[in-house]
C-alpha cells in the first residue's frame, strides 16, 4: 500500500498539494511536508483560472474563509494593453461564446460588428472590466450569467472533465505567501506533520528509487511516495533522479522577470477586476490588485533587456509609490520535465513545469497535477500504466499552453523593437503553423485547436486572434448568405445586459469591505 507521502518544498505548491491529498485521503495517507525556513515563496503565480474554484470546493472552503487572509479579490478577465498598438486593450473574460445559427458570435462580428470592440461586443464581462464591477451583489449573490449558482452542476469531476460544462464567470487575484500560510493551517489541523528543516541529500535504493531525504536537523525522513515541490531547483526529480528538462526557449524567449509588491490606497485608486498585461519594449508588465496592494513585474528575455534595465522599467511604469519597494528579480525555467513523474517521484509546480506567467498558468499547472496525481494514484505495484497516463495528461497541458502563448507573441501587432520583431520570426511548431492557415479562413473551433486538453477552450484563441491583430481574419463565408437580424438582436441584448450589469453591481473594493465587515 503506498499511505506514506513526503513532500519536498512548500510554498503554494507544496500547500495546495498536501491540503488536497489530506481532504482526497484524510488518515488512509500520512503526509510529511518538509520546506527549508530560508526560501521563500517566488510569488509571480498571484492570478488563476475559474477553474480554480473546484479546488477551493473540494477543500470545502468558501470564499469568505479564505480570500480576506489571503488578500484575494475576483478576476473577470486579462486585460492586454498595447498588444496591438499603443493605448489599444482588449479582454479574454471568463465567459461562454454565444451562438446565433450555428455560428459564433465572434464570426458574427468580423462579418457585421456593431464597433471595433470585439470585446464589448460579444461579452459582457469587458464592460465590467472597464467599470470595475464585483461579479457579486454586496449580499453575494452572483451578476446575471448564463452560468447560475446552485444549479445542478457535476461534482466532484476534474477539471478536464468540468471543460464545456459551464464557464465560471471569475477567477481569483490572491497573495501566493499568504495562500501558502493559510493552508498550512488548514493542513495541520487535518494531520499533516510539519518540519522547517533543510534537505541535505537524496538517498536511492538499489533500483534508483527515494528511499529517504536527509535533512539536517530531523535526521532521515523515509517515505513511500515523494514529491518534488522544490521549484526550478528539481532537486529531487531533476537532480536525484536525472529526469531531463524540455526547454521551450526556442519559441518562448521571455527568461526573467523583476517582480514589485507596491502597498496602495486601494479604496482610492478602485480595484480592477482583471489581471493586466502591458507590452515594454522587451517583453510586458503584469497588474495584479490585490485588496491593499499591487502585485507588478516586468517579463523579459536577457537576450534584450538587463536587470537593471527591466528594474528601472517597472518602477518608471509604476510611479513613485514603488520608491522603497524592494524589487525582486527572479530568473525563469521555461519548459517542462521530460516526465513529471519517475519512479516514486512526481514533481508538482515549477519543478514539473512553467510556462511564463502570460494568462496565469502556474497556479493552473500546480491544481490539475494534484487533481492528475489523485486520479492516478499509484497501488503497492506500481502499475506503470498510471505513471504513463499521469505523464501524458501533465505534458499535454503544458504542450498546450505553449501553443497558445506562442500565439499570442506571433499574433502581436506591436513590431517596433528587436523582441518585438524577432516574436514574429521564431521557429512556429508544424502543428501550430498548420493551425494558423486554417484560423485566417475558419475561427478556432473544437477541431481545430491544440487536440488535447490543456484549459483553454477555442473562445479564448479566438479572443487573443481578434485582439492581437497582426494574424488576417475572415468570417464564414456562410454569413453572407445568411440574415443577420438574430446577431444584431444578440449584440444589442449584450449591450443593454451590460448597461444593466454596470449600473448595479458594485465596485470591487466595497463587495471586498462589506466582506471584511467595514
Amino acid at each position: 500500500m503506498v499511505d506514506n507521502v513526503v513532500i519536498v518544498g512548500g510554498g503554494t505548491a507544496g500547500w495546495m498539494t498536501a491540503s488536497y491529498l489530506k481532504a482526497a485521503f484524510a488518515d488512509r495517507i500520512s503526509v510529511t511536508l518538509v520546506e527549508s525556513g530560508k526560501i521563500g515563496t517566488i510569488g509571480v503565480g498571484e492570478a488563476t483560472f475559474s477553474d480554480i474554484r473546484h479546488f477551493f470546493e473540494f477543500l470545502d472552503l468558501r470564499e469568505e474563509d479564505w480570500m480576506p487572509a489571503c488578500n484575494a479579490t475576483y478576476k473577470l478577465a486579462v486585460r492586454f494593453q498595447d498588444w496591438r498598438r499603443p493605448g489599444h486593450h482588449f479582454y479574454h473574460p471568463f465567459e461562454q461564446m454565444r451562438s446565433v445559427k450555428g455560428f459564433p458570435l465572434t464570426d458574427w462580428w468580423l462579418q457585421s460588428g456593431p464597433t471595433d470592440r470585439f470585446d464589448k461586443d460579444c461579452f459582457v464581462m469587458a464592460s465590467l472590466c472597464d467599470a470595475g464591477r464585483s461579479p457579486r451583489y454586496l449580499n453575494g449573490s452572483l451578476l446575471e450569467q448564463d452560468f447560475v449558482e446552485g444549479a445542478e452542476e457535476p461534482v466532484g469531476l476534474t477539471m478536464s472533465e468540468h471543460q464545456g460544462k459551464t464557464q465560471f464567470p471569475y477567477a481569483y487575484h490572491f497573495e501566493a505567501a499568504l495562500l501558502a500560510k493559510y493552508l498550512t493551517g488548514y493542513s495541520t489541523d487535518r494531520g499533516v506533520r510539519h518540519i522547517v528543516d533543510e534537505v541535505e541529500d537524496v538517498r536511492l535504493d538499489e533500483r534508483g528509487w527515494i528511499d529517504h531525504v536527509l535533512t539536517k536537523e530531523h535526521g532521515e525522513l523515509h517515505g513511500d511516495l515523494f514529491i518534488d515541490c522544490t521549484g526550478f531547483r528539481g532537486m529531487l526529480l531533476n537532480k536525484a533522479l536525472e529526469v531531463p528538462f524540455v526547454s521551450y526557449q526556442d519559441t518562448l524567449p521571455n527568461d526573467s522577470a523583476v517582480a514589485l509588491q507596491v502597498p496602495l490606497d486601494m479604496k482610492k485608486v478602485g480595484i480592477r477586476p482583471c489581471t493586466t498585461a502591458t507590452t515594454r519594449d522587451a517583453g510586458w508588465i503584469w497588474t495584479i490588485p490585490l485588496f491593499g496592494r499591487i502585485g507588478t513585474g516586468y517579463v523579459y528575455a536577457k537576450d534584450y533587456c538587463t536587470p537593471e534595465e527591466a528594474e528601472r522599467t517597472l518602477r518608471e511604469f509604476v510611479g513613485p509609490e514603488a520608491a522603497e519597494v524592494e524589487a525582486n528579480h527572479i530568473r525563469m525555467r521555461i519548459g517542462r520535465s521530460a516526465q513529471s513523474w519517475k519512479n516514486n517521484c512526481v514533481g508538482i509546480g515549477l519543478t514539473s513545469g512553467f510556462v511564463e506567467p502570460l494568462e496565469s498558468t502556474g497556479i493552473f499547472f500546480i491544481h490539475h497535477a494534484i487533481e492528475q496525481l489523485v486520479k492516478h494514484f499509484p497501488a503497492a505495484d506500481w502499475r506503470p500504466e498510471l505513471r504513463d497516463a499521469y505523464n501524458s495528461a501533465v505534458a499535454h497541458v503544458m504542450d498546450g499552453v505553449r501553443e497558445f502563448l506562442v500565439v499570442h507573441y506571433l499574433g502581436a501587432g506591436r513590431d517596433d523593437t528587436q523582441y518585438w520583431k524577432d516574436t514574429k520570426t521564431r521557429e512556429v511548431p508544424d502543428a501550430l503553423a498548420e493551425r494558423i492557415e486554417r484560423w485566417k479562413v475558419q475561427l478556432p473551433d473544437s477541431e481545430n485547436v491544440f487536440p488535447y486538453y490543456h484549459g483553454l477552450p477555442p473562445y479564448s484563441y479566438m479572443c487573443i486572434l481578434l485582439g492581437t491583430g497582426a494574424i488576417p481574419l475572415r468570417p464564414s463565408p456562410a454569413l453572407s448568405l445568411t440574415d443577420e437580424t438574430a446577431a444584431q438582436k444578440e449584440f444589442a441584448a449584450i449591450r443593454d445586459k451590460a448597461r444593466h450589469l454596470v449600473d448595479t453591481l458594485p465596485s470591487q473594493y466595497e463587495y471586498f469591505a462589506a466582506m471584511r465587515g467595514a
